[in-house]
């Protein structure tokens, strides 16, 4: 084996990861919803658990992967340690889809319908189609397909150029040599660990320990162990990821390495008895590609079947590894880690929103509240819930232009568009209650008193207010079209609503009855007021909009209004329901 054939094995092994990674992208943003609403059917069921785990590791072609999401829901609080623990043990059942893909690679026959198995085959056509997808089609789903598929092809080119690269090893004696001392267990299970490690892949090191396979060097009595240390390697990114987490993300965290170790310490015995005692003639053959996948999937349904009954013990053990302590932990709003499943990642922000929503619409009912029961707590309370909605906007904000600098599809990315906007008028109506509260504050320190007539056509304004921030709050924590449509026509009548209550104040000065310092802060609650429904209209327009699949703010919305006669008779339903008394 001479310069040239390294040079091309690792020209083969970098486009082997490359492919592996570019693929599991892909096939992670082509599922899209498809993955957030399978990581959301979650439960404390075992058995939901485990097959949660397994699908979506086989997506995204990677144990690790999965582990790190998991690690961040955790620490999310989107996730509990029990749900976690199961969905771990799936995920290292689903890494083995990728070993029986590369085990395609080995098909050897005569048969021309046989021989179309083989990647070689129709990986060129595969790439074909990918790179037409990719360069021709506008359609993001499908430039997302187009990459599947030269991801794909990537990889097996990888393999095989890999795999002919080393084929000239099965003559170096040094590397025969070496495998040999593998066939010690230990230095087996060492060997596969350490690999693994370094490439943070399980799948990637079953890869190549599959390329390495092509030399025939590589015994059964060699591989067993190797696969064996790979499904401890692959605990290092997860524990990498763990740092600076909270106690049960690092306990989820644990749980991998745990089960991994517990299950690869249990088949080492069991397999080191086995060979000595029965010394078994196949351990010393060659392995093939589909003989390590077979082993691959093999040991780990084994660790899982071996595991699973003992989920609870082992939830036990990681609480004992990382103890409580009466240090209180700050709450993890938004886990940086989701970010490597964009998807899940955007669910996230989605109800980190609709805490902020909940949060800006009760500051806003409060200070409502102010106007008739004021009380320095109460004003208080409305100051504190402007300032956490402020952070949530900061943090929000942050963290979406993040995401959407990611590589995402177009329909995440104009979620993550929309959240963003939505999100500053949440924070500008926790804004108007602190207005609003002042204003309280302005008529009790200056000893004003509103007249009685004030008095009730405030009272029908407030109304008309506190419904549309209901049909605010449910169209968009429930997604809800309906209550969105409510929203425009109802916002009509409050801006008539001001003008009227605006004249009539104006209508009591000239009379006498109220004073100019009343009229100021008449007129700056009635501002407040009404762009509060201002701002519910924003947010009623994104969700039509949305919802339309319009990326045109608000056009849906004019459409609405102008257009329709449904538009017309909530206006006058609204219209009636909040007239003024003569």
């Amino acid at each position: 084996m001479d310069i040239f054939s390294v040079l091309t094995m690792i020209g083969g092994l970098s486009l082997f990861l490359f492919g592996m990674n570019i693929m599991g992208q892909s096939l992670e943003q082509r599922a899209g919803g498809k993955l957030r609403s399978l990581l959301g059917k979650m439960t404390t069921n075992k058995a939901a658990g485990l097959l949660t785990g397994l699908g979506v590791t086989a997506v995204i072609q990677s144990s690790s992967a999965t582990t790190v999401m998991v690690v961040g829901f955790v620490n999310s609080g989107l996730m509990t340690l029990k749900q976690a623990i199961n969905v771990i043990m799936g995920a290292n059942v689903g890494t083995t889809a990728t070993a029986w893909i590369l085990s395609m690679a080995g098909i050897d026959s005569n048969n021309v319908f046989v021989s179309l198995l083989k990647p070689s085959s129709f990986t060129p056509i595969l790439a074909l189609i990918g790179i037409i997808l990719y360069m021709f089609c506008k359609s993001t789903k499908k430039k997302d397909t187009g990459m599947i598929l030269l991801g794909f092809a990537t990889l097996m080119f990888g393999m095989e150029t890999m795999s002919g690269a080393v084929s000239g090893l099965s003559e170096v004696e040094e590397f025969t040599n070496l495998f040999i001392m593998f066939k010690n267990p230990f230095l087996g299970v060492l060997a596969g660990a350490v690999l693994t490690a370094i490439i943070q892949s399980s799948s990637a090191s079953v890869g190549i320990l599959q390329a390495l396979a092509i030399t025939g060097q590589i015994s059964y009595g060699a591989a067993v162990p190797i696969i064996m240390g790979q499904n401890i390697g692959t605990c290092v990114t997860a524990m990498i990821s763990s740092i600076g987490a909270n106690k049960n993300a690092k306990r989820a965290a644990f749980v991998h390495l745990n089960f991994n170790v517990i299950g690869s310490m249990v088949c080492l015995i069991l397999f080191c008895i086995y060979r000595a005692v029965f010394a078994p003639a196949f351990l010393d053959q060659s392995a093939s590609l589909l003989g390590i996948a077979v082993t691959h999937s093999a040991f780990n349904v084994f660790c899982t079947a071996l595991m699973l009954p003992l989920s609870g013990v082992l939830e036990k053990l990681v609480c004992k590894l990382v103890p409580d302590n009466d240090k209180p932990e700050s709450d993890s709003e938004l886990d940086y880690r989701l970010l490597t499943t964009p998807p899940i990642a955007l669910k996230r922000c989605y109800e980190v929103a609709c805490d902020m929503a909940e949060c800006a619409v009760t500051a806003l009912r409060d200070s409502i509240t102010s106007l008739t029961d004021y009380s320095p707590e109460l004003a208080e309370k409305i100051r504190q819930a402007e300032d956490k909605t402020d952070h949530y906007e900061d943090i929000l904000g942050t963290y979406l232009v993040k995401l959407s600098s990611l590589h995402i599809s177009e329909e995440d990315s104009n979620e993550a568009a929309k959240l963003l906007k939505i999100i500053g008028d949440f924070e500008r109506i926790s804004d108007h209650a602190v207005n609003i509260t002042e204003s309280s504050e302005e008529l009790i320190e200056k000893n004003i008193t509103l007249s009685d007539k004030a008095l009730s056509e405030l009272s029908v304004m407030l109304n008309a207010i506190s419904e549309i921030l209901n049909l605010c709050l449910d169209s968009f924590t429930n997604s809800s079209t309906e209550s969105a449509l409510r929203i425009e026509p109802l916002e009509q009548v409050i801006d008539g609503l001001k003008e009227a209550l605006r004249t009539n104040h104006i209508l009591r000065l000239q009379q006498g009855h109220c004073g100019i310092e009343a009229g100021f802060i008449w007129s700056d609650l009635l501002t407040n007021l009404e762009r509060v429904s201002d701002h519910c209209s924003n947010i009623a327009g994104c969700i039509i909009d949305m919802s339309a699949g319009n990326l045109n703010l608000h056009e849906s919305l004019r459409t609405f209004r102008n257009d329709t006669d449904d538009y017309t008779n909530k206006f006058k339903e609204y219209s009636l329901k909040y007239a003024l008394e003569e």
